[in-house]
């Protein structure tokens, strides 16, 4: 394996490579620019309680933000200020607005549009540091607005005073500051942007909004941007007119609305909104205030607290904020004032139900979705603030994969002659918008069955099969195994080395006749391959999805009965085992790396250990040691083709953990927790910072922060793994948010989507199904019921409908396996190879847990149970797991 340094180094010629394949760095359209900041007027510092804080003179920009406990720490990109002082880039303290004019069009202002000196005024008390911003707003601005930086009760407060000099009334349709923090990628190797960076993550819910700042590393305190006047938190705003180029290693500047009106009526016409855009009337010779606080949290686990320490609303959903319509949800709410109303839009989208108060402040209500789609929860108390939760409601989980399934076995099953590309008898790439197959595409992989954005389909057809397998859709498979896989997309190199090729579908247009390729395509790009590109097996990545689906069909094979019938159970073993191993002799170079959907390499070992099949399994688990002790060295071993990336984690994190390396499997779970927030907001929830698999697995190809994308459903996997083996509720809301954002974005007929898109001018789902059947394979791993009792919520269930009687606890389980229960206060982790479990029910005085399984189907005549405790059960054991004879009804088993 290579040395710390020859890694550092291949990260960084991976970094170029790709920024080359983008044909754009950070600084490319900031380089030639005047400078205008006026950074040699130099720089004034200010302590409050938590924070120094620096900032330009000219300007009254903040330069740097420190916490004092760590002052060589900003969390904002003043490392780039040289770079960065020019005309039209945003930093914290600027004010864009817009006023409605006489003739009503809306006129736009802005502070960081054309620099010029501010105008400081004398200050006194609380305030640090105030500015007239007339002069760099411009003539044409009708009112005075001036810029105050307090410290007020310790905290560091933003204000903006705000005054209508003339004689009419002015309405302010859109009022925002720039949040600018340090997310600046550029030139940096993993070490680095652990130490300098941050990740960012905004909770849109009005006057209970906020944006929360955390190190990469997950560790430390953690920035906490909160409305303190007149500023809720209504919308967030890509500032894509900074000159700035956004990339793969800058994801761009965003800011907080308060309000947002204006860019309804124009820009996002039509579009539905997170909150219900407003706009506000300042009358003649009146003056209001807008303010932001900032306070630090200790750390990621520790937000909610400091939000009720700082009196904000703090709402918990369970099991989230996706929610299916067969499941009875909990939301909890906590603050200071007394509820006065509930609002739900689209009206009787949601039904929700007072049920009382409980511990630690919080009070209980039921939360049922009835209508499919996103809905609005608008809680209004009783001092006038209100607090929006942002809802997604599903169909029941069970009919989400069915409908899943059907959709990529029908719409998307590619049956045609496909003479030069060999795809006939595939689950291929879809448009949704033009409901058609994607046969072509500029990007080879799309239409090529390989590559995350062109396996997606199949890999996700494989997945639903381990879930809910469905006989008529596994003879398909089968087809597409033996016709289009084996031979295929994948190949015998000689000596049983399984190659994986990196597209079947190529542009050569001089080898093929005329007519072949559709001239309306762009082919002129890096990502039309040619054949010989097309072939290469290097693309390590691709690895994992042929793997899985081999797994899958074993496992079909091995405990199923009559589902499978073109090979044996042994064979898809073996053909994992092998596709496993090639990895890394075909692709050393990616291999390096965590995988996506690595985790199948941890399940095909065990698998291997369970059979008996000793060589295979000595040798692949030495074969991913080898992987291990590499990331084992490395402080941040989370590279990938990307500079940074937030896939490797997955992978990294399951072989720590099953190689005993836990510093470093807490390294990467604490790296997790830094992009995938817990907040009352279905988008954000759980959701996996990814904002470049737009351009790659896209329709509408571009750099945004993506909603739901696979890397919520992959990063769930080790999430909820150490969740069972170290409960801790955190945990618990991170990881079932992500295991149910991951099927957030299918539709009603069961198209998967790449992702949605966040931009409040598009507010959709993406048009192509992409690389999205990586997310769905982090759902069917990661689908389970969760029983757990917290101290002040009393008995949760995640994944199933909860009944507390007397001294009885009933849960009724709602995932669409229905395979596996992990009960917290006794930590047992139960599983099925198959047959379902119906419910659970538990004796609190006598401890006893009575399992309830459902009747047998013509597949399934016997369920084989694995526990991660013993159990005493009277039953022969297969592979070490229980093997249960079903009937033709429900039965019961009991545990004690």
């Amino acid at each position: 394996m290579r040395t710390k340094l020859q890694t550092l180094l291949l990260l960084f010629l991976i970094t170029a490579a790709v920024n080359a394949q983008e044909k754009s760095t950070y600084w490319d359209n900031l380089k030639d620019r005047e400078s205008t900041l006026g950074l040699e007027d130099g720089f004034t510092t200010f302590k409050t309680d938590e924070f120094t804080l620096k900032l330009v003179n000219a300007s009254q920009t903040v330069a740097g933000l420190y916490p004092n406990s760590d002052l060589d720490f900003d969390f904002t990109p003043g490392e780039r200020i040289e770079i960065r002082d020019k005309d039209g880039i945003y930093y914290i303290g600027d004010l864009n607005f817009r006023i409605k004019g006489e003739d009503g069009e809306w006129k736009s202002f802005s502070t960081a549009k054309n620099r010029k000196k501010v105008e400081a005024l004398s200050v006194s008390g609380h305030v640090l540091t105030a500015a007239d911003l007339s002069n760099t707003l411009g003539k044409d601005n009708p009112l005075t607005i001036k810029r105050y930086y307090e410290k007020k009760d310790g905290a560091l407060v933003l204000r903006f005073e705000i005054t209508n000099p003339t004689t009419k009334t002015m309405e302010i349709g859109a009022l925002g500051t720039p949040m600018a923090f340090n997310n600046i990628l550029e030139g940096k190797h993993l070490d680095e942007t652990h130490a300098d960076n941050v990740f960012f993550d905004p909770y849109i819910g009005n006057d209970a909004g906020y944006v929360e700042v955390k190190h990469l590393t997950g560790e430390g305190q953690v920035l906490l941007v909160l409305p303190e006047e007149n500023m809720p938190f209504e919308a967030y705003r890509p500032l894509n007119d900074d000159p700035t180029t956004r990339s793969i290693v800058f994801e761009g500047v965003h800011e907080w609305m308060a309000l947002s009106k204006a860019y309804a009526e124009k820009e996002w016409k039509g579009k539905e909104q997170w909150n219900k855009p407003t706009s506000l009337n300042l009358e003649a010779g009146e003056t209001k205030n807008f303010a932001l606080k900032f306070v630090l949290a200790p750390g990621i686990k520790e937000i909610q607290n400091q939000l009720i320490e700082e009196k904000r609303p703090v709402a918990v959903g369970v099991p989230g904020y996706v929610l299916p319509m067969d499941v009875k949800g909990k939301l909890f709410l906590n603050y200071p004032e007394e509820v006065e109303a509930i609002l739900v839009e689209p009206k009787n989208a949601l039904k929700i139900t007072e049920i009382g108060k409980k511990g630690g402040g919080f009070t209980e209500y039921r939360v049922e979705g009835k209508i499919w789609g996103r809905s609005r929860v608008t809680v209004a108390y009783r001092d006038g603030l209100e607090q929006t939760i942002n809802y997604k409601v599903i169909k029941p989980e069970t009919e989400v994969v069915d409908d899943f399934g059907h959709f990529l076995m029908t719409e998307q099953w590619f049956d045609e002659p496909d003479e030069f590309f060999g795809r006939t008898n595939s689950v291929i790439s879809y448009d949704y918008e033009d409901k058609k197959q994607i046969t072509q595409d500029s990007r080879a992989w799309v239409a090529g069955l390989s590559d995350e954005g062109g396996a997606g389909s199949w890999l996700g057809a494989m997945m639903k099969q381990l879930i809910q397998p469905e006989k008529a859709e596994i003879e398909k498979l089968q087809l597409f195994i033996d016709e289009t896989l084996w031979g295929g997309i994948q190949y015998d190199e000689g000596e049983r080395k399984y190659g994986v090729k990196k597209s079947v579908f190529f542009y050569e247009p001089d080898s093929l006749p005329k007519g072949t390729y559709n001239d309306s395509i762009n082919y002129n790009t890096w990502a039309a391959w040619n054949k010989k590109g097309a072939d290469d097996p290097g693309r390590s990545y691709n690895y994992p999805h042929v793997a899985a689906a081999y797994w899958v069909m074993y496992r079909l094979a091995r405990y199923h009965s009559g589902l499978v019938d073109n090979h044996d159970w042994k064979w898809y073993l073996e053909q994992a085992y092998y596709t496993s191993i090639a990895m890394s002799d075909l692709a050393p170079w990616y291999a390096e790396f965590g995988q996506m959907e690595g985790t199948v390499f941890l399940n095909i070992l065990k698998d291997l250990q369970t059979e008996g099949l000793t060589d295979m399994a000595t040798t692949l688990e030495a074969s991913m040691k080898k992987r291990a002790d590499h990331w084992k060295s490395l402080n941040y071993p989370f590279g990938s083709e990307m500079p940074w990336d937030s896939t490797g984690q997955e992978e990294v994190f399951m072989w720590s953990d099953y190689f005993g390396y836990q510093q470093k499997a807490n390294v990467t779970l604490n790296a997790i927790l830094a992009y995938m927030p817990v907040m009352p907001h279905w988008a954000y929830n759980g959701n996996a910072r990814r904002y470049w698999d737009f351009l790659y697995g896209g329709k509408l190809s571009r750099v945004e922060r993506q909603i739901h994308h696979y890397g919520s459903g992959l990063n769930a996997i080790p999430v909820l793994k150490a969740y069972r083996d170290h409960p801790d509720f955190y945990l618990l809301k991170v990881g079932y948010g992500g295991t149910l954002g991951a099927i957030s974005n299918i539709t009603q007929d069961g198209f998967g989507s790449a992702a949605f898109h966040s931009y409040p001018s598009t507010m959709r789902i993406d048009y192509l199904s992409g690389d999205y059947g990586s997310n769905f394979f982090g759902y069917a791993i990661n689908t389970a019921t969760y029983i757990t009792k917290n101290e002040d919520l009393g008995w949760l269930s995640f994944g199933g409908n909860i009944e507390e009687n007397d001294d009885e606890i009933k849960v009724v389980l709602t995932t669409a396996a229905k395979s596996k229960i992990y009960f917290e206060p006794k930590q047992l982790w139960l599983t099925l190879d198959a047959g379902t479990f119906k419910a659970l029910i538990y004796n609190k005085s006598s401890e006893e847990i009575e399992l309830i399984l459902n009747e047998k189907t013509e597949d399934s005549p016997q369920a084989y149970l694995r526990s991660n405790k013993e159990l005493d059960l009277k039953f022969d054991k297969m592979n070490g797991a229980f093997k249960i004879p079903l009937k033709k009804k429900s039965i019961s088993i009991s545990i004690e």
